[in-house]
């Protein structure tokens, strides 16, 4: 991602605070396993450089990344499957920005963050993303 897409924001005080891409751009963190390939555990790394992507997702992924999007995959496979998962990347043609090992595994994730995150779950298609409410249970 090129740096002249974040702009620069500062707080009440004047003081420089985290960047922000402009409203129409999205940053994607999307999982591998199960999302847009079969889901396959860091115990089967075998499976990893044979499986196939799921075609909505690789059709989407490069429609958003061509409309200039931030695709962040964010996985569970460890360090240890950077190289394949890299390499299977590159031989479907997926494009994306950044790739980030290690995510917990287990899932019943709760996101924290000082910005405002969006979440969708991936229920066996993939496709354009489609505004669904939901209330959120606040401290």
């Amino acid at each position: 991602m090129e740096d002249k897409k974040l702009k620069q924001t500062f707080n009440e005080k004047g003081e420089a605070t985290s960047p922000l891409l402009a409203n129409e751009d999205k940053n994607f963190l999307i999982d591998i396993d199960g999302t847009i390939c079969d889901d396959i555990p860091n115990e089967e790394p075998e499976r990893m450089a044979t499986c196939l992507p799921f075609p909505d997702a690789l059709k989407l992924l490069n429609k958003w990344h061509e409309e200039g999007h931030v695709i962040t995959f964010f996985t569970s496979r460890t360090e240890d499957h950077r190289e394949v998962t890299e390499n299977w990347l590159k031989r479907h043609n997926i494009k994306y920005f950044r790739l980030i090992m290690n995510k917990p595994r287990g899932g019943n994730y709760h996101w924290i963050d000082n910005h405002i995150v969006k979440a969708t779950r991936f229920d066996g298609k993939f496709s354009d993303l489609v505004i669904e409410s939901q209330e959120i249970n606040k401290p």
